[in-house]
């Protein structure tokens, strides 16, 4: 048996993707859709952390008397 039959009987991991992923179009929209709101989701939160991490003590909240509201008597 060479390579390029055992190639064929294998397949590989862009033949496996379509397979699973692109051989229908609702599938493949449905994958669409879906990774990129997660995407969106990831990166969000990615950035909003980072940003947090790179501002502490400069936040409205962190300074002590404007990041507490007074309570109304």
């Amino acid at each position: 048996m060479d390579y390029t039959s055992r190639r064929r009987g294998q397949g590989g991991l862009f033949e496996g993707l379509y397979r699973v992923i692109m051989r229908r179009n609702s599938v493949y929209v449905t994958f669409v859709i879906a990774g990129a709101f997660l995407g969106e989701r990831a990166v969000d939160y990615g950035v909003h952390r980072l940003w947090e991490y790179n501002n502490v003590g400069k936040r409205y909240e962190d300074i002590p008397v404007l990041g507490q509201r007074q309570s109304e008597e």
